[in-house]
């Protein structure tokens, strides 16, 4: 039996941006991705803690200390929500996978990074 499980997950990072007029996705600091184990093209959830709002879309890398979402969630994110990104994993029973929750700065900037084994 397969189970979902959150892999990785930014937690309250503030958005910088929000262009309408993009094709979609979230553009993400490249450090950020790094740090939380976030692919370019990877799926993620995106939770707008300013006003509920859930968001699915994949990653693009931005500039440092960005986060932008872009295409149609411009409308239910905008600059200076605090949201939380974050990607799930797949295992099987039996198999594990390391979990990152990434913490940062009022500026994006990486603070902290909690690792935890994911066991199924």
């Amino acid at each position: 039996m397969k189970r979902l499980f959150v892999k990785s997950k930014l937690h309250r990072v503030k958005v910088t941006g929000a262009v309408l007029d993009y094709v979609g996705s979230i553009s993400i600091c490249p450090a950020l991705m790094k740090t939380a184990d976030l692919l370019e093209w990877e799926f993620v959830h995106v939770n707008n803690l300013s006003n509920g709002a859930h968001w699915e879309t994949y990653v693009i890398p931005g500039d440092p200390g960005e986060i932008c979402l872009n295409g149609p969630p411009s409308r239910h994110f905008q600059k200076n929500d605090l949201v939380v990104v974050f990607n799930l994993i797949e295992l099987e029973e039996g198999e594990s996978a390391t979990h990152k929750t990434v913490f940062v700065d009022d500026d994006n900037i990486y603070t902290e990074c909690k690792e935890g084994i994911i066991k199924s």
